[in-house]
């Protein structure tokens, strides 16, 4: 078991005192919600890349709760969505303002399916040193009980991390059984609207049930977290999105480049290439290439990886 010191409400001055409420509610509960974080624009299109993802060949077949991180290391919609300003506003009210992103992960919970996701711990999965980050989910669908939404246990951040080894689901194998849950404190529905988001301390406890009805959930994860973090594996796509890197403690990849011959429109592509961050190793060794086949069966063959790996435990 991993002990792990609370995060601490930050003290940003102004921005501290108009949003007091949040503060407190995500040191009291381990979890806050934010209402209408995005646009109506952006949401379209946010809802739009999921059905193009879901239309793309190399990714047929595969669960739609596996669309993991290697595609959003060669997804530019994916990354301009992930440094959104308004997200990393809200996110630097946490961490800071020197914000990274180890990870990213879109949940589509189909309906119909029988798999849930069981109680678990973000930061027991995690390949941080310090445990400094938030995860942040934004709702893509309408997401509520009917739908299997997000159930957090209020106040269980203030627990150690455990480690996984309990039921598995969705998701892999859990940290925390039934009985465990009941007792840690009150369990909160996590209803959202699509555009909301939920923001998630690493060591709270939370699952979510199968999706029953006949409609879809789907939501994007992203694990933010403040660049003097260091993230340990060395195959995870870190990015910088926001501040200063702190030299010799991250990699931080390229954002991916845009290419209109194959990459999903959006409002802003034009200018992206010319504002996107970029590492002269990563645009020599990766973005140089053309060959984009080989480039999605590499892709393939690590989110097989994943379902084999959540699968097997």
């Amino acid at each position: 078991r991993r002990s792990l010191e609370t995060l601490a409400a930050p003290q940003f001055g102004d921005v501290f005192a108009r949003s007091a409420k949040i503060a407190t509610d995500y040191q009291r509960d381990g979890f806050v919600i934010i209402r209408n974080a995005i646009d109506a624009d952006l949401l379209q299109e946010v809802q739009a890349h999921v059905e193009w993802l879901g239309s793309r060949k190399y990714l047929q077949g595969l669960p739609p709760d596996h669309w993991h991180h290697p595609i959003m290391r060669n997804d530019p919609f994916w990354v301009r969505l992930m440094s959104d300003s308004r997200l990393l506003d809200l996110v630097q009210f946490f961490i800071g303002p020197h914000i990274a992103s180890f990870s990213s992960h879109y949940f589509c919970k189909m309906p119909h399916t029988t798999r849930n996701v069981p109680w678990h711990q973000d930061g027991s999965y995690y390949p941080l040193w310090p445990m400094k980050v938030v995860s942040l989910w934004l709702a893509v669908d309408r997401s509520d009980i009917g739908n299997g939404c997000l159930r957090v246990v209020k106040g269980s951040h203030l627990e150690d991390l455990e480690m996984p080894g309990g039921k598995t689901g969705a998701a892999g194998m859990g940290t925390h059984t039934d009985g465990q849950v009941q007792a840690l404190g009150e369990l909160v529905n996590i209803e959202l609207n699509p555009g909301d988001v939920s923001i998630h301390h690493p060591n709270v406890v939370h699952g979510s049930a199968a999706n029953s009805s006949h409609r879809r959930r789907c939501g994007l994860s992203v694990r933010y977290m403040s660049t003097d973090v260091h993230c340990v594996a060395d195959e995870q796509p870190v990015l910088l999105l926001k501040g200063e890197a702190v030299p010799g403690v991250n990699w931080y990849r390229s954002w991916p480049k845009y290419r209109s011959e194959y990459d999903m429109p959006f409002d802003g592509c034009s200018s992206w290439n010319a504002r996107r961050y970029k590492d002269s190793k990563d645009e020599a060794e990766y973005f140089s290439r053309t060959d984009y086949h080989r480039m999605e069966a590499e892709i393939r063959t690590e989110l097989d990886g994943f379902v084999v790996e959540h699968d097997d435990r």
